[in-house]
């Protein structure tokens, strides 16, 4: 029995331009005590292997968080699976607002601690005494009051692309980063200010809001479904969209484009750009903002020194790989002295 993808990247493409079909990116979470991941992980990669879906799951004793696409023939099949399951019946599918067949090119379901890395003890606080959920015009409307502080739960790579406007970008590195900053940052406010949170779908803010609530803080809302509904809600219901630039996404597309407005700049060469890229040297894989000229000049590396890895032989390359290990320590987004119009390093509000 099949319970792990054994086709590559290329392999799997190949089959999606073979099929001709559309595909739908959409994402979902629920928080949920789940008995026995490990035995949900298994019967849901048996159930979307027949489906044809693709994308990053994570499953925990906490829920699930998923990141998928699935052929359009398809979306209610998987709708009927879903609803199938008590806990995730009539759940809300994210569905893209930029659709690209090649979103996903393997379907991966692991289980891990969490299905979102926080750093948090979920025994100390009430999680589900979250905060209270707005819709696009709501929030549109808090955004607008005086009293209201806004801020982005993203991290600096993906709010340097595109935040809503007067929102407070922490500048970190990840989720667990920011809780303690804003936190500290805002002491002063507990009880007189709004505390206005969004992320990209909602799930980050689901687990902040509550932890922010037994922090001590008396009016926390979060933006309902996140940027992804958001930007649905906002076509569909003609209303002013105050989010400036693109939503960063975590598969191949890695951005959706919400609004006209170029935020930010090319790491290399400062000129305006929101287009991210991987050096294309895989010992550094550094995520990074690279303009199309830059990238032409520098063969989609983030500097010289890769520049000159990627044209040595693939041998030499791997000899040069061995012994580092592929996590954030290497691997670090957008955190370079190679690049000159990087954003700072500052973590504080």
């Amino acid at each position: 029995m099949q319970l792990y993808n054994k086709l590559s990247a290329e392999e799997r493409a190949k089959l999606i331009d073979e099929a001709g079909k559309d595909r739908i990116t959409i994402s979902f979470y629920q928080y949920f005590k789940i008995e026995n991941p490990q035995l949900f992980r298994d019967k849901l990669f048996i159930e979307w292997n027949k489906l044809d879906v693709l994308g990053r799951t994570y499953v925990s004793y906490e829920g699930i968080n998923a990141q998928i696409s699935v052929p359009a023939e398809n979306f209610n099949a998987l709708k009927d699976q879903l609803d199938s399951i008590s806990f995730l019946k009539d759940i809300r599918l994210n569905v893209a607002v930029e659709q690209d067949n090649k979103s996903f090119l393997k379907l991966k379901i692991k289980v891990r601690n969490k299905i979102v890395a926080d750093g948090l003890n979920d025994d100390t606080f009430d999680v589900t005494n979250k905060g209270v959920h707005l819709s696009a015009k709501e929030f549109n409307e808090m955004l607008a009051n005086p009293n209201t502080v806004c801020v982005d739960m993203r991290n600096h790579y993906e709010s340097e692309i595109g935040h809503f406007e007067g929102a407070v970008t922490p500048d970190v590195d990840t989720f667990r980063d920011s809780l303690d900053i804003i936190e500290e940052d805002l002491k002063e406010h507990k009880e007189d200010k709004n505390l206005l949170m969004y992320c990209t779908g909602g799930i980050r803010c689901e687990k902040a809001s509550a932890y922010y609530k037994h922090k001590g803080f008396k009016n926390v809302f979060q933006l309902e479904g996140g940027i992804i509904e958001y930007t649905r809600q906002v076509k569909a219901e003609g209303l002013e969209n105050k989010f400036l630039g693109k939503n960063f996404v975590f598969d191949h597309r890695r951005a959706e484009k919400i609004s006209d407005d170029v935020i930010s700049n090319c790491h290399q060469c400062g000129e305006p750009c929101d287009t991210h890229t991987n050096c294309a040297n895989e010992g550094c894989h550094l995520l990074f903002i690279q303009c199309d000229k830059c990238a032409e000049q520098m063969e989609n590396t983030c500097s010289t020194e890769c520049q000159e890895i990627i044209h040595l032989p693939y041998e030499e390359q791997k000899e040069l790989r061995k012994g580092k290990h592929a996590s954030n320590k290497i691997f670090k987004k957008g955190r370079s002295e190679k690049l000159k119009f990087q954003k700072g390093s500052s973590c504080s509000i």
